[in-house]
């Protein structure tokens, strides 16, 4: 008891202490605030929720990068279109600034595609905090349950508030993690989602009918809900750089910096060398100030500035899986508190499937990691102990890797004991990395990274950060019920038993995928499955229709196959065998609509069949765990 009542009293004080302090997200900057400001922001905002507006073609971002010269430079350059770069575009573009962005893969092509999916305060973090007396640790947790709610409202469509389900085995563990997560729901104070609360274990079951009430010599005592969100990450952050992209930032994927320009004096970098991957075809871009927001690839750009910098980065693997749906009802997850490396794993429903992860351990920087076998076991042999159902290493699905690019600190003995708090420097003039964090607070990220760069190249935006209370594409005006109009107004084409194609209601499953995917933009994909005989679904099981192909070619930068099959659908990270069933339909339809050649099909299939073999499913294993067929 007495650690329990150490927890209470040191929260409790340090709750007092932040909320006095300077941990909280500085507030909107009204328009009265700048001035004209005011006009601005509310043009950026009428450009971007405008029902009518698409985003400029790749063909004219490209132009407005290569126009961006010495004599008129961008005031921002991006490097990288993860969440934080898309962040830092979008950012920067709504404060009146001129900006690009380059990405050499695709939009969330690393590690902001493969993560938890959650968006989370980190209850471990508040721990942390208590047990270790650590205020950094607790300033993580004020500000990410800050960011939290933000993330949510901003982008209702693609985020969610998801219970969590943390069993216990005595009574000791019910009151302590009782407590702790009413000290989480204290914490998150207006931003709270929901009150964490107690269930027995007849409740539990009956609200998890797959976790286990004995095992291994010990008896449910009942659970402890909390709540913390839920995202379709890619999906975000594509979201993000086609918001910045309507607002008039110039965003470019599959584009690579190849060196950074400097000064004639050599002191200060003033543009970048990009080639397009797509044409081969190099240019020069001018700018101000480059953010780099590369993720694990932070330090290679900035040795491109001094090929002897220190390296910041401290790359750890995080590997999840994607199993059946049957193990985890929908709306609810769980979370075994307590691993063999220390960290927590979590068990969350997921667009139709049950994601479980994840990993914390040493990795090297790849361009597209794999998960190990072992830690694929590790994952499996966590959450079997929890439940009733058997683990068997034939439901994997999908299995992925993902790097999470942790700023190093020396003293550090391993990476599960890193801080996730994120870093922003500039140790070249006119270059500002940004480096560390995590999902949940990309915005705020994105706004330190833009104030620096502000700084650094001495910018005059005309108004403030305006992205704390700034909805992505889709997300204004939309409504949970939007997906009924999806149902009642719309067709899409289905095959008849005979092997005919008719039109067919718009069914529940594929309107809610629909309206959840795109927000209030879903009807433009339904008019095309309407309009266009694009209807058909591209796989079975499964609610992604084929017209989310030629829309997402025409409206979303899609510019490859692997483009749609794992981030503007998320097929290949469901199922990767669904994944290359699909694969032929989506390159026929994306040879339509950008007039691919034969060679070009050719290599399309092959560089996606090349990337699923990195999902190591159960039909693409190397080898099974007997223990687990």
């Amino acid at each position: 008891m007495t650690r329990l009542r150490r927890l209470g009293t040191a929260v409790g004080a340090a709750v007092a202490t932040a909320y006095g302090g300077a941990i909280l997200l500085s507030p909107t900057i009204s328009s009265s605030d700048h001035g004209t400001g005011g006009s601005q922001i509310a043009t950026v905002r009428e450009k971007i929720h405008d029902p009518f507006a698409t985003v400029p073609s790749r063909e004219v971002q490209r132009s407005a990068l290569i126009g961006a010269g010495a004599t008129s430079p961008l005031d921002v350059l991006v490097i990288g279109g993860g969440a934080t770069g898309s962040g830092v575009a979008l950012d920067a573009v709504t404060r009146g600034l001129r900006v690009g962005l380059v990405e050499r893969e695709d939009f969330s092509s690393g590690t902001s595609s493969r993560s938890t999916k959650l968006i989370h305060g980190g209850v471990r973090y508040l721990e942390k905090a208590v047990f270790h007396l650590d205020y950094g640790q607790l300033k993580l947790v004020f500000h990410a349950l800050e960011e939290r709610k933000q993330v949510i409202d901003n982008a209702p469509h693609l985020c969610h508030a998801l219970p969590c389900m943390t069993p216990c085995f005595d009574w000791f563990e019910v009151l302590y993690y009782w407590i702790g997560l009413k000290m989480y729901d204290l914490v998150a104070g207006a931003r709270l989602l929901h009150l964490s609360r107690y269930y027995s274990a007849k409740e539990s079951v009956e609200l998890f009918p797959t976790l286990a009430k004995e095992g291994k010599g010990r008896s449910l005592r009942g659970t402890v809900v909390y709540y913390d969100g839920q995202m379709n990450d890619a999906r975000l952050n594509v979201g993000l750089a086609c918001t910045a992209a309507l607002a008039g930032a110039a965003v470019l994927n599959h584009a690579e910096v190849v060196s950074l320009l400097k000064d004639d004096a050599g002191e200060r970098i003033i543009g970048a060398r990009i080639r397009d991957n797509l044409t081969g075809k190099e240019f020069d871009t001018y700018a101000k100030v480059i953010v780099n927001a590369a993720g694990p690839f932070c330090d290679s750009v900035r040795k491109m500035a001094d090929k002897n910098v220190r390296e910041m980065i401290s790359p750890s693997s995080g590997v999840h899986i994607i199993l059946p749906d049957y193990y985890s009802p929908d709306g609810m997850g769980l979370i075994v508190p307590k691993t063999k490396d220390g960290r927590v794993v979590f068990m969350l429903p997921w667009l139709g499937r049950t994601v479980a992860g994840t990993t914390d351990s040493n990795t090297s920087i790849t361009f597209l990691p794999e998960p190990h076998e072992d830690e694929i076991q590790f994952i499996l042999d966590a959450i079997s102990d929890y439940l009733n159902v058997k683990v068997r290493r034939t439901d994997v699905l999908s299995a992925w890797s993902g790097i999470r690019p942790l700023a190093m600190d020396p003293s550090a003995k391993n990476t599960e004991s890193i801080s996730r708090d994120h870093v922003v420097f500039e140790d070249h003039p006119g270059l500002v990395t940004i480096t560390g964090g995590k999902w949940t607070t990309y915005r705020s990220m994105a706004e330190d990274a833009v104030n620096a760069a502000i700084k650094s190249g001495k910018l005059t935006p005309t108004n403030g950060c305006i992205t704390n209370s700034l909805r992505i594409v889709g997300g204004e005006g939309w409504d949970p019920a939007s997906f009924t109009i999806l149902s009642q107004q719309y067709v899409r084409m289905k095959v008849t038993y005979k092997g005919k194609v008719v039109p067919g209601v718009m069914d529940t499953a594929a309107a809610k995928h629909l309206s959840h995917a795109y927000g209030t933009l879903a009807e433009r994909v339904a008019a095309i499955a309407q309009t266009e005989n694009l209807g058909k679904r591209l796989a079975h099981g499964y609610p992604f229709l084929e017209a989310e192909v030629a829309y997402c070619a025409r409206h979303e930068y899609c510019e490859s196959a692997i483009d749609f099959i794992s981030r503007r659908s998320r097929l290949a990270f469901l199922d990767t065998d669904a994944a290359g069933r699909a694969l032929p339909r989506v390159i026929q339809i994306l040879t339509s609509e950008h007039k691919w050649d034969k060679t070009r099909q050719k290599q399309e299939m092959q560089k996606a069949k090349e990337f699923l073999e990195t999902f190591k499913s159960s039909k693409n294993a190397q080898f099974y765990d007997g223990k687990h067929n």
